[in-house]
């Protein structure tokens, strides 16, 4: 039952979490999410455990002997212990209660160790780079002592506790002695009473000392659920409408519409813009780093939603779709594709899990990345390690790629996706995406590199969150404006910076 409870919840967490936004994901350390939610689910366990086999038996047993004190002897015995277990109970409350905020703040350097020390183990590369080998010990080490530090205070406040749990009962059981042997010299009780008496004290007194500990354990442990479960209140502010619609057989006409967006209040990314992309045609963002072009993929895939203005696709605003049939019309390749530590195979096959094998291999060579794969010792199957690090970057990229051409969606949204790539790579990789924009797919892409967009339907200038400029390579070149500096600047060097 304990393993049924913790592997629901932990579903329930991790779906939760993959279907918070973007912005959730930007502002957390993975290190620091993945210890709450480790922490909670163990936890959980615990929970489960001491409520159903030790804390209930214990509160059971506890009543039944005060009930037979109340029966069989003196009021006095049952008012003595009764005393003492509202004594030992309130001791046990308050002091564990003030040592909770101890627990909370070693949690907190538990999961700043760890976010330390898997951003390190995540970015080894640059460590590397920078011999910084020996700064990330002292600095993972310091984290530790400060986490070493709370966790001793917290330590010895639980050994006080203790202590003073352990007097209470010592106590409580001499008061008790004392009564009985002062019933027994008053003839008021045979030795027999007084072996039950003693009895009955033994037997309640190891689970009540148990029971401190076990108070202790569940608090820490709803501490730790508590930060889970924090995790799950955080909303979704990008959630669908009530009686959203599928987005299905879309011909793939996108319209942005006076579209003003910021990040953060103070800082205005788009500032009114619109944007027209017809059917079936290919369509260039360019402009300068910050101008809001990626902005832009990012509110035609709903990962934020727009403050003013509207994004339709095929006239209808993408806010009355459903996520899902959005995105599954979307295919995208971005500027750093993060692959899965998985198979070549797997990771093409990631764009239609059901897909064949002649659909995987008739992708690779759409990415013409075939031949390079069945170069490899162990072809398809070959490991791409975390994040894809056993592969080069143009790799990478053309095996991400692959995995969008497997998707096969009839809207295109490259963000500059050949930027990774070698010149022969690259051409090659543009005339498959002119082969499929021209078989009835929409074709957007954000590019740097303007020599990979001049045969593009139209090409839109951005500059500080407005549109500048539009229209074809030539007409642009010829209005002598933004987009003929910027080519010319290019072609001094005879290529663009990324």
């Amino acid at each position: 039952m304990t393993v049924g409870i913790k592997q629901l919840i932990s579903l329930d967490v991790f779906n939760h979490l993959l279907s918070l936004p973007v912005e959730f994901h930007t502002d957390q350390a993975t290190g620091g999410v993945s210890r709450k939610v480790t922490r909670g689910t163990g936890a959980l366990s615990s929970l489960s455990f001491f409520l159903t086999g030790n804390i209930l038996p214990t509160v059971i047993e506890i009543g039944l002997v005060i009930a037979i004190f109340i029966k069989f002897f003196p009021p006095i015995f049952a008012a003595v212990f009764g005393v003492f277990v509202l004594v030992y109970v309130t001791f046990t409350v308050v002091v564990t209660n003030r040592r909770q905020k101890l627990l909370l703040e070693t949690n907190k350097r538990d999961d700043k160790g760890s976010e330390q020390s898997i951003d390190a183990l995540m970015n080894y590369e640059t460590v590397k780079y920078f011999t910084n080998e020996d700064f990330e010990s002292k600095r993972y080490q310091s984290t530790l002592e400060k986490w070493a530090d709370t966790a001793i205070v917290s330590n010895k406040k639980g050994a006080n506790l203790n202590m003073g749990q352990g007097l209470i009962l010592t106590a409580d059981l001499t008061a008790l002695l004392a009564l009985a042997v002062r019933e027994y010299l008053n003839g008021a009780a045979t030795l027999g009473d007084f072996v039950l008496i003693t009895t009955y004290l033994n037997r309640v007194a190891i689970p009540l000392s148990f029971l401190g500990a076990l108070y202790r354990s569940l608090k820490q442990s709803l501490a730790n659920v508590d930060e889970m479960f924090k995790l799950m209140e955080v909303e979704n502010d990008v959630v669908d409408k009530e009686g959203a619609s599928e987005l299905c057989c879309t011909k793939g006409h996108i319209q942005i519409k006076n579209v003003e967006f910021a990040y953060k209040k103070d800082r205005q990314i788009l500032k009114g813009i619109s944007i027209d992309i017809p059917s079936h045609t290919s369509v260039a963002l360019v402009g300068a780093s910050g101008s809001g072009k990626s902005t832009v993929s990012k509110l035609l895939l709903r990962l934020y939603d727009v403050d003013q203005g509207m994004v339709t696709i095929d006239g209808t605003d993408i806010r009355d779709i459903t996520q899902t049939s959005l995105r599954n019309n979307i295919g995208v390749v971005a500027q750093d594709s993060i692959l899965f530590n998985e198979s070549i195979f797997k990771n093409i096959q990631y764009g239609k899990p059901d897909a064949t094998k002649e659909e995987v291999y008739e992708a690779a060579k759409l990415a013409s990345i075939n031949e390079l794969i069945e170069g490899l010792p162990q072809g398809y199957d070959t490991e791409v390690g975390e994040r894809g690090v056993k592969l080069s970057g143009g790799e990478k990229q053309r095996v991400a790629i692959a995995r969008m051409l497997l998707k096969n969606p009839p809207i295109l949204l490259f963000d500059e996706a050949t930027a990774s790539l070698d010149t022969k790579s690259e051409q090659s990789i543009q005339e498959a995406i002119k082969t499929i924009s021209k078989g009835g797919k929409t074709t957007i892409a954000i590019a740097h590199r303007l020599s990979t967009i001049v045969d593009f339907d139209k090409i839109v200038v951005l500059d500080k969150g407005k549109v500048i400029e539009e229209g074809t390579h030539e007409e642009l070149l010829n209005s002598c404006g933004a987009y003929q500096k910027l080519w010319a600047s290019q072609s001094g060097v005879g290529t663009a910076n990324g």
